[in-house]
Parts: C-alpha cells; sequence; structure tokens
C-alpha cells in the first residue's frame, strides 16, 4: 500500500523479540490410515519448488515448502546435494523463509534470499550452511534475484508505487481504508494495483550490496509482467555488461487492451538501451507477447518467447532467435505445430525446449537450423530445464507423482536419474488408481484425446460414479500435471471414476484446435465434453445414473453452461470461479485484452460473431436449471469477480434448485491458504457423496 509520509511517521515500531526461538516447520511424516490418500496428508507433503545447479561445486541448491495445518502458515527451506543426488542435506536452521538459491563465487557460495532481519534480503553462506552473511540491505523487500556471470553485480525485483492513495490528498483522513482509481488496470488478479515490479542492479564487491538503479525509474511500468512473471523474465549478457529484460511499456487502458511486451537490451554501462522487437526499420515488428530473454553462451545470439498478434494472451508460443551483430531474427518453431513453453541454451549453441503434445510436456533439441528432436518420452510432464556441464536437469510430475528433480544424460541416450525423493516415505504408504488415455470422436469426426482417472483397488465387474471434469484456460492444457490445488488423483479416492477431455482450446493438438475455442464458447469445445462423458458412459464399469460435471474458471464456465444444457446426463454440478454472465463479466475482469479476443468483442458491439458469445452466456439459459449446484467463489478474484458465482448460487435458489455457496473472502481465483485448501476438497466431495452416492 502507498501510504503518506505522515502516516509512515505515526506507525508504531514493534519492537523485535530477541532471543525467541519460533518452532520450525519441518518435513512430516503423517501416519495413514489404510492408504486413503486425503487433504490432510496432500498438505503434509513438501513441495520443490525451484533450483539452481553449479558444475564447479558439483552440486544442486533447491528450495521446498512445508505446511503446518494447525497454524495454517507455510515455510520455504533449503537443501544442498551432489549432482547424483547424494549426501542431500538440510541447510535451513530456524523458522525464518529462506528461498531462490543461486551459486555464485565459482560456486564456493549459495546466495539466497531470507527474511531473517524483518525483510526479504539478499544473504549468502557455504554450500554446508555456514557462515551466513547478509549482503543486501535495500530500502524494501526484494522479491528475487540473479546475479551476473562473475558475481560482480546482481539484478532483483522490487516493489514500486503505482497508485495513489486517498490520504495522500487529504492527511486527516489518516485512517481511511478507501482506494481509488482513474483508470483500467487498478486491479490484476488479486491484488489492488498499488505497486508494480522494477528491475534494480547494483555493483557486488564480494561483501555488501552496493546502491542500486532502478532501470525503469519514474515510470509505472512493470518488469516482470503481472501476475506470473518472475526473474526468468530477464537475464544478464555472458560479459555482464547488458541486461535483457522483459516489459510491457503501457499503462492503464493501453495496457489492459495490449499483449505488445517487447525484449529491452540495457547496457549498465551507458545506460543506454534497445527494443530488439521493434527496432527502426525492422519489417518483423514482433506485436504480441515476447518474454524470458536468454543470451547464448558465447553472447552472440538471444533467444526469446514471441507471440504474433496483440491482444491474444494463448498465441502460440514460438521460439524466436536474433544475431546481435547481423539484427537478423528467426521463428526456430515455425514448422512445429505446438507452443514453446520455455527454453535452455547449451554450450555448443542448441537450446532445449519443453512442450505439450497430446497430453504430455516433453524435452525437445533444437537447433540453429530448426532441426528437433524429441528426447523423452513416457507419461509425464517435464518443467524448469537447466543446464549443467553437458547434462541437462529438469522437474518432472505426472498426475500421480509430484515434482522431483531429475537429471537427463544426452551422452547417454538421455538416460534420467532421480535425484530426489522428497515424498517417497508417503506415496510408499498411499494407494492411487491407475491413468489411461482415451480417444473419442467428436460430433465432427475429429479425435478427442482424455485422461481417464481410476480410483484405488478398481474392479472393473463394479459400476461406479463419474465426473467429467472442465478444464479452465480456456487454452490450458490437459496433461500431466500434478496440482496441490485440484489434485485430480485425490478426487477419485472416495470412489470416483474421473474423465479429463482435452477439448477445443486445449493446447497439444495443433493450433487450429487451440483456435477454435475462441468466438465459440458454447459450441463445438461443450460438443467435445459431451462427446467423452458419453464415449465414457458406455462402459460396463459406469453408472451413467451417477454423473457429475465440475471445474473451475473457464471450466466453472462450462459447468453453468452445462447445466442449462445437459439434458438430464448429471445429477450434481459443480462451479468453481466460473463465469455466470458474459456480459457483466466483460466489464469487471481485469485483462481486457482477453476478453476482446475470445468474446470477439464487447456485448454492445452487435457483429454475429460477438453475439454468438454473449448468446451463450450460462445465466440466460438458467430457465432449465434443473441440478443441485455447488458454486465456489472468492472475494480477492479480480480475474472473474465474486458476483459471478454469487449470481449461479442466486439464481439456483430461486429456481428452487438444491444448492450451496463456498465463499471465501481471503482467496483469489486459486485458493491457497492450507485450512481453505483442506476446507474445500471436504466440500467438493461432500458434495458429489450427497448426490452420487
Amino acid at each position: 500500500m502507498v501510504y503518506s509520509a505522515k502516516m509512515v511517521a505515526e506507525d508504531p515500531v514493534q519492537p523485535k523479540e530477541e532471543n525467541v526461538q519460533k518452532p520450525i516447520i519441518g518435513k512430516h511424516n503423517p501416519e495413514i490410515v489404510d492408504g486413503v490418500y486425503t487433504p490432510e496428508i496432500m498438505w503434509s507433503m513438501g513441495r520443490i519448488q525451484g533450483y539452481d545447479a553449479c558444475i564447479k561445486a558439483g552440486k544442486i541448491a533447491y528450495q521446498v515448502a512445508y505446511t503446518c495445518l494447525k497454524e495454517n502458515k507455510n515455510h520455504i527451506v533449503l537443501h544442498c546435494m551432489d549432482l547424483d543426488g547424494k549426501n542431500d542435506q538440510l541447510l535451513t536452521t530456524s523458522a525464518n523463509n529462506e528461498s531462490n538459491p543461486q551459486w555464485i563465487k565459482g560456486g564456493t557460495k549459495i546466495a539466497f534470499l531470507s527474511d531473517e532481519g524483518g525483510s526479504s534480503q539478499i544473504w549468502e553462506m557455504n554450500p554446508d550452511g555456514t557462515e551466513r552473511k547478509q549482503l543486501s540491505d535495500f530500502k524494501k523487500d526484494i522479491d528475487s534475484f540473479k546475479f551476473s556471470p562473475g558475481s560482480s553485480q546482481v539484478l532483483f525485483i522490487s516493489q514500486t508505487p503505482y497508485t495513489f492513495h486517498p490520504d495522500d490528498l487529504y492527511e486527516e483522513l489518516d485512517k481511511t481504508t478507501g482506494l481509488m482509481a482513474d483508470d483500467l488496470m487498478y486491479k490484476h488478479w488479486d491484488r489492488w494495483q498499488e505497486t508494480v515490479p522494477h528491475p534494480f542492479y547494483a555493483a557486488f564487491d564480494g561483501e555488501k550490496i552496493g546502491d542500486a538503479t532502478d532501470i525503469l525509474e519514474g515510470t509505472r511500468y512493470e518488469s516482470p509482467l503481472l501476475p506470473f512473471g518472475g526473474i526468468e523474465q530477464l537475464t544478464w549478457s555472458p560479459d555482464a555488461k547488458c541486461i535483457a529484460y522483459t516489459c510491457k511499456k503501457k499503462v492503464g487502458l493501453a495496457y489492459t487492451l495490449s499483449t505488445d511486451s517487447d525484449i529491452y537490451v540495457y547496457n549498465t554501462e551507458t545506460k543506454e538501451e534497445i527494443n530488439i522487437c521493434k527496432e527502426e526499420g525492422d519489417p518483423d515488428r514482433n506485436l504480441g507477447y515476447d518474454i524470458n530473454p536468454r543470451f547464448s553462451p558465447c553472447g552472440k545470439f538471444i533467444a526469446w518467447l514471441s507471440m504474433e498478434h496483440d491482444g491474444y494472451e494463448s498465441d502460440k508460443n514460438r521460439l524466436y532467435l536474433m544475431d546481435l551483430e547481423t539484427k537478423q531474427k528467426k521463428d526456430l518453431t515455425k514448422a512445429f505445430d505446438a507452443d514453446v513453453n520455455e527454453f535452455c541454451w547449451t554450450s555448443d549453441g542448441k537450446m532445449y525446449f519443453a512442450s505439450v503434445w497430446h497430453g504430455r510436456t516433453m524435452i525437445y533439441l533444437i537447433d540453429q537450423q530448426s532441426e528437433i528432436i524429441q528426447v523423452t518420452e513416457g507419461d509425464y510432464d517435464y518443467i524448469n530445464l537447466a543446464m549443467v556441464g553437458d547434462k541437462l536437469v529438469a522437474m518432472r510430475r505426472s498426475l500421480t507423482d509430484c515434482d522431483d528433480i531429475y537429471i537427463i544424460d544426452p551422452q547417454n541416450n538421455y538416460g534420467i536419474c532421480r535425484l530426489t525423493h522428497e515424498n517417497e516415505h508417503i506415496f510408499n504408504q498411499i494407494k492411487l488408481g491407475k491413468v489411461e488415455a482415451r480417444w473419442t470422436k467428436t460430433v465432427d469426426g475429429k479425435e478427442l484425446m482424455s485422461w481417464v482417472l481410476f480410483p484405488p483397488d478398481f474392479d472393473p465387474t463394479k459400476k461406479y460414479p463419474a465426473m467429467l471434469m472442465c478444464m479452465g484456460g480456456p487454452q490450458e492444457a490437459c496433461s500431466q500435471v500434478w496440482s496441490y490445488r485440484w489434485n485430480f488423483t485425490m478426487m477419485t479416492v472416495p470412489g470416483y471414476i474421473m474423465i479429463m477431455p482435452n477439448r477445443r482450446g486445449c493446447p497439444g493438438f495443433g493450433r487450429k484446435w487451440v483456435e477454435e475455442v475462441s468466438g465459440d464458447y458454447g459450441g463445438l469445445c461443450m460438443s467435445d465434453l459431451l462427446a467423452a462423458i458419453d464415449d465414457l458412459a458406455t462402459e460396463t464399469y459406469i453408472d451413467k445414473d451417477r454423473l457429475a460435471c465440475v471445474g473451475a474458471s473457464f471450466g466453472g464456465y462450462s459447468v453453468y453452461w452445462m447445466a442449462g444444457h445437459h439434458e438430464k446426463r448429471f445429477k450434481a454440478f459443480i462451479a468453481h470461479d466460473g463465469v455466470f454472465n458474459i456480459g457483466a463479466q466483460y466489464v469487471a475482469t481485469d485483462e481486457m485484452w482477453f476478453a476482446n479476443w475470445d468474446n470477439k468483442g464487447p456485448y454492445w458491439d452487435k457483429s454475429p460473431a460477438a453475439q454468438r458469445t454473449y448468446s451463450n452466456s450460462p445465466h440466460l439459459f438458467v430457465d432449465k436449471w434443473d441440478t443441485p449446484i455447488l458454486c465456489i467463489h472468492s472475494n480477492m478474484d479480480y480475474r472473474i469477480p465474486v458476483s459471478q458465482g454469487q449470481g449461479a448460487f442466486g439464481a439456483a435458489r430461486l429456481r428452487g434448485i438444491d444448492a450451496e455457496h463456498l465463499y471465501f473472502p481471503d482467496e483469489c481465483h486459486w485458493v491457497n491458504k492450507p485450512q481453505n485448501s483442506v476446507l474445500w476438497n471436504r466440500v467438493f466431495i461432500d458434495w458429489l457423496d450427497r448426490y452420487l452416492k
């Protein structure tokens, strides 16, 4: 919050607690009864959230988050292990959060973030956790950081003011809670836009980090991009003279209408910068998202992720390459009919990248002639790619296994070795069902791929209730993701079968498949969902009289739409943070580019394309609602405001339909707080049990 100087001066200073050892939240060994996987067991798992590997040190430092349900708190800790996974050591010894590990000083030290001094600052320690020392003393919290090659400078992210506070105008109203806005983009995702992140850099003499320079000083631009961008959107050049950063130099109305971000290369010596996406006379002017720049190890090239069209946030994510000497640019994945999620350079000028195809996120190798080979296989998702020497490090997960760190050896036919076993002691005790891919014919003769999740101890001679899982997005991959918010595997434990269709809009089946959802929310994408559940219902082990339909975000829209069109298929509905009234949603959401592209315009646009969208708004079909529905929504969801869920709940009750509304005043589009998550899962299953058992 942006306070006036008067308020800051009057704020009482809290005394520091001296010599008080707070309880440490660490690894859990939960008691598991009969192998049953519950929300409480899920929250007892350690969550590996990131790592940094160093060939000189021969080690990997990584961070893990642990949770105390009773205290409703998380604790982030640091570990260090050898490159073969041996000699794993917990480095964190206090209740302070420690995160963002990075090797510096030639692999002799680990830099990290710690809140030990009352704010988030950069510290360093030995690889065994000893000789801890604070390096930065910045006036505000540091969100994330990246040291330059050679460790002589550091780049970091911190928040700067965006909007004014009413007490800046009326000093005598020092207790007001009012907030003011004079343009759009006054809210974003889960926050009132009072601050934005800026990139800072400072010299490091080996002992202390010096005075910092704000690259975007005096502006309200953001870098990295909210709400999900992090330090991956900025990088150092190999010679440590330049910083490449991602920025969309727009604010307010202009910002909310556009996705046109660019890559800027900033010279720390001259303070000059160039926009490599829109240089003067450049015929190849990238107009969509350009993010995540990476210099090649030799420093001659820079690569980044690029989208072509302004306003289309789910456009094809291309891997772009630029020769910094000739200024020539090239779309390396022009012939590759899928998105590039992330990438990393190899020492010889090639790149590994991750991309989802047919419900699995695999790793590919590409050279500068656009020759591509797939190097991994199996029912997995690979994320967080990085090189350590000539080997590739990544995190891997699946629908039945959470994130762990793996190392992949190109010299050994891309053999894979698992390095961490963070929750092996839990997975060895719980029962999980199998997962199968299923292909179904759509109404227009296409092939639809779904994941089918079975409950533990599945018996094909019995009949089971089933649920149709409607994915969000709407351009979101239905892949081998392990989620702690919607843990799909856990939802099947009480004896349910789940089908998760990759309906129109889901990436991994070519661009045409993705693009067929925009402007056709009530069309083929809904037909795909119905085709999938109808096909599954033909199996002898499915009780077609005990089916439910559930989903979140666009999946919540799908549930509300199905409620008026399902023709008695379902016995229960659950919608989380879904769109109920598309017209009301249009003027109340945060990112207008999304609504303009997918809705094909505002509701006052009389074009056939826009009117088709609004004519498929779920609230227009409430007269056909006849099935119990649970509406879940959160107050801090600024993407889909809470009035959407409350409107759906109100409509259902006014129609005399059994309905409940689960409301979270302190959550956003996701339910993140531990006890709220447990409540969410209990209410979810209780609702299904009530109507399907």
